[in-house]
This record gives structure tokens, sequence and C-alpha cells, in this order.
């Protein structure tokens, strides 16, 4: 499928007409204004007929599911995944920044109030998630004439996940209730000693899964052990036992999931014509043309898709990627008091994240070196090869925030299409 721009920068239906559009690459009628997806642009004026096309958008807290289609054919079939470094980066540049005023030594004076969180407020990491999603529909609707949104706002109940028998009244009867906080009733729940050894002591509450890696303060997540037990676990002396860690209940992604429903929603609604549906909606219908659990095919579902929908024959798999990294240097200084540069920025025109190929792969510069020998992967992750030669490589696309792999998609029998009902060039 090729991506067709007019010439005044408006999206046109797409293309599987591939000689028509190298003649027109050829001729200089159009130019290649993308890679992944294909796509061009005309430099010629043409008639801007289009039809009504309707993007399904699968919100995820890792994963994004995108699906744009037509009565008939499913045109763009997109899953992205999401970054999760957020928390951890603002962390670190929380560090450094109070390392660098510890190190001043002087007085700011406060410049404005920056303490209150206006309405609507949202955390860092989260707000990232949810405006990834809205630049992805922008992103559609820059090479697709979008008509409509479909979001699926899936509100989670958290209290039933963890209790499936909660009803009524016992929604504010937790099993927390009339404890002064969440490290008293592990306490009382422990019956005040350790939940590994049984001794009595000095006690402390340990996060089994740590916040840094998406742990909460659920308590099915705290356990109360001796300062001994608790210094012996994270100096890697002792371990947590399996049965401990299968209670553990991670619920960071449905609670992001709920957060950002809406906000997403009513941020679209000011420029998209948006419509809702629910996620036991898209199950039933899923299950029904016998779809496989997928972030795509939920997407597809969502935007309408039916059996009398033509799949796409390819899908597209994204990530984004950090771009930036203005810390000049290290926190730890090495031998000498001297802090090492953070990273190397460029090596013979190379830059991490660039799409290259190496003789008949294509894949992601993932480790530069000065060298000239870099790390490659494709961009799942998967290694090529651990130290590649630059002049082995050949260039194909800068690095950007979101990058995109395109991939064959796995069709069922009776939903492969019989013939191409996408409009072509004109």
């Amino acid at each position: 499928m090729v991506y067709v721009i007019s010439k005044d920068g408006k999206p046109l239906m797409p293309t599987k007409r591939h000689g028509k559009v190298r003649r027109l690459l050829k001729q200089g009628l159009a130019k290649v204004v993308r890679r992944e997806p294909f796509t061009i642009q005309l430099l010629y004026d043409t008639t801007t007929y289009t039809q009504p096309v309707t993007v399904g958008v699968d919100i995820g807290s890792k994963t994004v599911g995108i699906s744009a289609i037509t009565n008939k054919q499913e045109l763009l079939s997109m899953e992205v995944e999401l970054r999760q470094d957020i928390k951890k980066l603002l962390l670190k540049r929380r560090e450094h920044r109070r390392f660098r005023r510890y190190r001043k030594r002087r007085y700011r004076k406060p410049r404005f109030l920056n303490r209150r969180r206006p309405e609507g407020w949202l955390a860092p990491s989260v707000k990232w998630k949810a405006d990834a999603h809205i630049r992805l529909v922008n992103f559609v609707a820059k090479i697709l004439p979008v008509t409509k949104v479909v979001v699926e706002v899936a509100p989670f109940d958290i209290h039933k996940i963890v209790n499936p028998e909660v009803s009524g009244k016992e929604y504010q009867e937790g099993p927390q209730k009339d404890f002064w906080d969440v490290r008293e009733y592990c306490l009382w729940r422990a019956g005040y000693k350790s939940e590994l050894s049984g001794k009595k002591g000095v006690l402390e509450v340990h996060h089994i899964v740590p916040r840094s890696q998406g742990g909460t303060d659920n308590p099915s997540n705290l356990i109360v052990l001796t300062a001994e037990e608790h210094k012996a676990i994270h100096e890697g002396k002792i371990k947590i036992p399996r049965s401990k860690l299968k209670k553990v209940k991670i619920l960071k992604d449905a609670s992001h999931v709920s957060t950002i429903g809406w906000y997403i929603v009513n941020t679209l609604k000011g420029r998209y014509d948006i419509n809702i549906t629910y996620g036991s909606i898209t199950k039933a219908k899923r299950v029904e043309m016998g779809l496989e659990k997928t972030h795509r095919n939920d997407a597809f579902v969502i935007a309408g898709g039916n059996k009398n929908v033509n799949r796409a024959p390819e899908w597209y798999f994204g990530k984004f990627f950090r771009r930036q990294n203005r810390s000049l240097h290290k926190a730890n200084p090495i031998k000498g008091g001297k802090r090492p540069v953070n990273t190397v920025k460029e090596v013979r025109g190379f830059r991490r994240f660039d799409k290259v190929r190496y003789k008949n792969q294509i894949g992601i510069i993932y480790g530069l070196r000065i060298s000239g020998y870099f790390d490659m992967r494709s961009l799942s992750g998967e290694k090529i090869h651990s130290s590649v030669k630059w002049s082995n490589l050949k260039l194909l696309e800068k690095a950007k925030t979101l990058i995109l792999e395109r991939g064959e998609q796995r069709i069922p029998l009776h939903l492969k299409e019989d013939g191409v009902s996408c409009a072509g060039l004109r």
C-alpha cells in the first residue's frame, strides 16, 4: 500500500498501483516523504476525491493498536510500543538537579508557585502515554483522510479485580479499614513477625516488586521482614519465595488505561468526530469474527471492521524512542574526580536509532562506539550484529521519535480479500 499526499499537503486515498507510483517518481511528478509507511507527495494538481475513513484506537499502557478502514478495505494496521522509562528519567533528572544545587551552594528565591496541580492534572509518565495516543491519531490523519475516530474506553474496576466478590457497601470496607496506614495493616497481617522466618524484632516492610519497576504500595506487593532479612534481600543473599511473587498483583497498567481514556477522548474532540466503545463490545465482535487477541485486531474491530471488510496484507510495528539526552556527563565520577562524557552523539555520520541496512537485513543502531563498530538490532530488540563496521552499513532513515517496521499480516481464510477495492491514483 502506497499512501498519497496532494501537492498542498492534504491526504488522498492510498493506492496499490505500484507501477504508476514508480513512473511518477521517475518523471519527477512525485517525491517520497516517508519510507515507512511508504508515502509520496504529488507535485502536480489533481482531484481530491476521498472516501470516509474511520480510525479505531485500542488504548494501552504498553502497546497501542491503530486501524484505519473504509467500508470495504482496511488501509492501515499498526501496533506501537510506548516508552516505559519516563518516570525513571525524571527521577534521574531530579538527582542531577539536586546535586548541582548542592554544589553551587546558593539560595534561589522561588520564582512562581509551581506546587499547585491544576484540574485534570496527570502524572508526567501517564500524560506522555496519553499524548502518544493523540500523536498517533494525528500521524494517521496526515497520510489518510480521517473522518471519524473510535476510541475504546476501558474503565477497570481495580477493587473488583483484587476481590471479584465485592459489591455494594463492601467497596467502602476494604481490608485496610480502621488501620492508620498500609504499614500498620501489613504488620497486623503478619502477626508482628517476619513473614519469611517468623522471627520477631525490628520489623521493616519491603516492596516485593520495586517501585522503580512498576511496583505499588498495594498490600499484596508488601512483605514484612526483619531488618537483617531486609538488608540481605537487597544484597542478593536471600530471595523472596515464588509463592509470594505469584500473589503480587501489578495493577499499574489497568490504572493507566482507566486514567488516560477520557483524557484522550476529550483532547481529540476538538479536531475529529469522536465515538466511544467498550471492551466487552470489542471482545464479543472479535470472538465472533474468529480473530486472535492482538492490539491491531482489537483496533480493527473498534473501527467497525467486520467480515465484509478486507484486511490489509501488511501491518506496521512501531516503537517510540528517546531522541535527546542533554546530560553532558555521567553522575558518578571516576578516579581523579573526573566525570566521564555521558554518550557518544555521532560516529562517521551515524547516530543512535538510525535505520540502516547490513547486507540483506534492515535494523536499528542501538549502540555507538568511537571505533566505528556498532551494535545493530531489529526494532523489536533482537540482535542482528554486535559489532558491525560502519563502512558495511547503508543509512536508510535518520533516527526519529517514532520508527515503524513493516510486517506481513496473518489473516484467517474466511477474512482474506477477494480483490483490491482501494481507490488508486487519479
